[in-house]
């Protein structure tokens, strides 16, 4: 069975046509992430939830149709696309890469999701990772946000990354930025490179933050 590519999922569940834009070189969505890193009662991080804000382009094709009387789509409107967001995002494990020590944690099917609407039909969607098994806190805890391909751009919103919900005293998070890209790096950002990508390929990476949770 053929792999679907993340420009075809893009276009699949969020209504976003990429063959519409005149942009000529990567990415062609952006989104703003804010997160939160989750605490059960007895210390451990039991998961991610996510807050993730869509660009004014990309959000007016996903809610095309929606909305009456030029009044933005409601919650309940925009919930059957949520669904089909999060479902279908699982194939790419989230854009969401946590690290616990030097293990890779995996992530349950996503919970308490939903999209919404601001005044100016800009969406942003939630949604809840959790973790399948809970990892210790004391023990180092990470996590990027990006997609290998670069076809969509997530950044952290400045100053407000992540935060920690229920987190024992003391816990504290962190951001690391990337380092610069370099000038072959910078070259690599048109739609050459990327159609010619080989599978597996993993350049985000190189664009992507991580955010760093450290307990007593």
């Amino acid at each position: 069975m053929r792999r679907t590519s993340v420009p075809e999922l893009v276009a699949a569940i969020f209504l976003f046509l990429a063959s519409t834009l005149a942009a000529s070189a990567h990415p062609h969505v952006w989104v703003v992430v804010k997160s939160e890193v989750l605490f059960g009662p007895d210390g451990k991080i039991t998961g991610i939830r996510h807050a993730w804000t869509f660009d004014e382009m990309y959000s007016a094709f996903a809610t095309q149709g929606l909305g009456t009387n030029g009044k933005p789509p409601t919650p309940e409107e925009l919930q059957p696309l949520a669904k089909v967001n999060v479902e279908s995002l699982a194939e790419f494990d989230f854009f969401t890469y946590p690290k616990h020590g030097s293990e890779k944690p995996e992530f349950a099917a996503p919970i308490d999701y939903s999209l919404e609407a601001d005044a100016n039909k800009v969406i942003t969607l939630h949604f809840t990772l959790p973790l399948k098994t809970p990892v210790d806190a004391k023990k180092p805890f990470s996590f990027q946000v990006y997609d290998p391909t670069y076809f969509v751009s997530f950044a952290f919103e400045k100053g407000a990354a992540a935060k920690l919900v229920g987190a024992p005293p003391g816990c504290s998070m962190s951001t690391l930025d990337p380092n610069p890209l370099v000038a072959a790096d910078t070259q690599k950002l048109s739609e050459a490179y990327f159609s010619n990508m080989s599978p597996g390929s993993d350049f985000g990476i190189k664009l992507a933050s991580r955010v760093v949770v450290a307990c007593p």
